[in-house]
């Protein structure tokens, strides 16, 4: 009866090819273009933070061919979580897949804001608030629908997106002056490294969250390498571009106080605009509205990892049962897509974009940490493991992203001690949940076996 069930519950479907991974995976991340970023300009200058971000650089080039090999041999929509489990066991496991819940359940609520941010701009009586829970609910409601719905939609604002990238460059290069990169560029010398790296992360942040679709990728082994590959070589060139023609044309405070004493922005690229062309040309005004497709992407591409990352875990039981359910209609995880949504907006409410972003980082270099552990000890435990791709020069490529990610994590916690604490307690609270759960499913299966065998005899 119950194996009958089991075989008749709706399943995730294979729909997407290495354009939509690519699509995906560019979609995920381009926001970090767009904002976010220039938060790490007051902390590391343009100095500091060019140095974190080429670390940066770094560690997501050998994280992500890394990664790539896991995702292909194992392709399961948990990504990080499954290969956890199987490289060091269940507690492992758990811990890969919350520090992947955090990552993309808390970046999704900063995009929101500047999503908020940015359409303030054109529609003043609004609140930021106000427009960044609509566009939660919009979103939620295209990835319920249908994974290759959104896949599609992903795939088009991607590619405005990576569009008004270009453009924008094109638009400020012209002005770009090199003196403008050295003005006030180191001003808390390396410690200003250190503290700039979370801004650097957010560059890149979420580019694995191409793994958690592979369970409906069609021929994943072969796609995800492809989709993952020609995303992270277009986000690094798009990076580069971003940081250097925004600076370049009045140096970083520029990009990141819109008036002298005024916090600090979300939307950093419309500063830059300003100085060349004012803020009430067309060219301003189609750029900015260009320029949302860019958050749009990411905002819902991550809410469409999340939901997967949380949809495995709930369906492995290491989350309530309930998050691990498949829509019958739709074929998408719903109930962890809603709850993710309304675990945003309490966030957004903060209004603590910087912080949002920080914790988010907490989490997405916890799961790099485990990942690479992970990489290490499968070759080892697991050589019968079919792996369409191996990640070069093994097993120095991991080895340089645990190292870099290791590293980064201890500047990210010396320098926000208050929200590592807090990272510490839903990790810890949860991980709490995790085992009595897995302690009371334990006991009711020995119940079970102690049941059956009284009444035989």
């Amino acid at each position: 009866m119950e194996t009958t069930k089991k075989q008749n519950a709706p399943t995730l479907e294979r729909k997407l090819g290495p354009v939509s991974l690519w699509g995906l995976g560019v979609g995920f991340v381009i926001s970090g273009m767009y904002f976010g970023w220039n938060l790490g300009l007051p902390v590391g200058g343009t100095l500091g933070l060019a140095i974190a971000t080429l670390f940066i650089i770094v560690m997501y080039l050998c994280f992500t061919f890394s990664y790539t090999e896991l995702a292909c041999a194992i392709p399961k929509a948990g990504g990080a979580f499954v290969y956890g489990r199987k490289s060091h066991g269940n507690s492992f496991g758990f811990l890969a897949g919350m520090a992947q819940v955090v990552e993309f359940v808390f970046a999704p609520p900063a995009i929101a804001a500047a999503i908020g941010a940015y359409f303030h701009l054109f529609l003043p009586e609004y609140s930021t608030t106000s427009i960044a829970v609509v566009a939660y609910l919009l979103f939620t409601a295209l990835n319920v629908s249908g994974v290759k719905t959104a896949a599609r939609f992903e795939l088009f604002v991607t590619i405005l997106a990576v569009g008004e990238l270009l453009i924008f460059s094109g638009v400020t290069l012209p002005k770009f002056e090199m003196s403008n990169l050295s003005i006030n560029a180191f001003p808390n010398g390396i410690g200003g490294i250190f503290a700039a790296i979370p801004f650097a992360i957010w560059f890149f942040l979420a580019i694995e969250g191409v793994a958690n679709v592979a369970e409906e990728t069609i021929n994943p082994q072969r796609n995800v390498l492809i989709g993952l590959g020609s995303a992270i070589f277009t986000l690094v060139v798009l990076a580069i571009l971003t940081f250097v023609s925004s600076i370049g044309v009045g140096g970083w405070e520029a990009v990141v106080y819109p008036a002298p004493g005024a916090a600090a922005t979300d939307s950093p690229l419309p500063l830059a605009l300003t100085q060349i062309v004012g803020n009430s040309s067309f060219l301003y005004h189609m750029l900015i509205f260009i320029g949302l497709f860019g958050l749009v992407a990411s905002f819902h591409g991550i809410i469409l990892a999340s939901g997967r990352a949380v949809y495995e875990m709930g369906k492995e039981n290491f989350l309530p049962p309930v998050l691990g359910k498949i829509s019958k209609k739709f074929h998408t995880p719903a109930v962890a897509l809603i709850v993710n949504m309304f675990i945003g907006i309490i966030a957004l409410f903060s209004g603590r974009t910087g912080e949002i972003i920080t914790i988010s980082v907490f989490g997405a270099l916890t799961l790099y940490i485990v990942s690479m552990l992970s990489v290490l000890k499968l070759r080892k435990s697991a050589p019968e493991l079919e792996r369409p791709f191996k990640v070069p020069f093994f097993p120095l490529t991991p080895i340089v992203a645990l190292i870099i990610a290791v590293i980064s994590l201890v500047a990210v916690v010396y320098y926000n001690l208050q929200l590592a604490g807090i990272y510490v307690i839903i990790m810890a609270v949860s991980f709490a949940w995790f085992k009595i759960a897995s302690y009371q499913k334990a006991k009711l299966g020995e119940e079970e076996v102690v049941s059956e065998v009284v009444t035989k005899d």
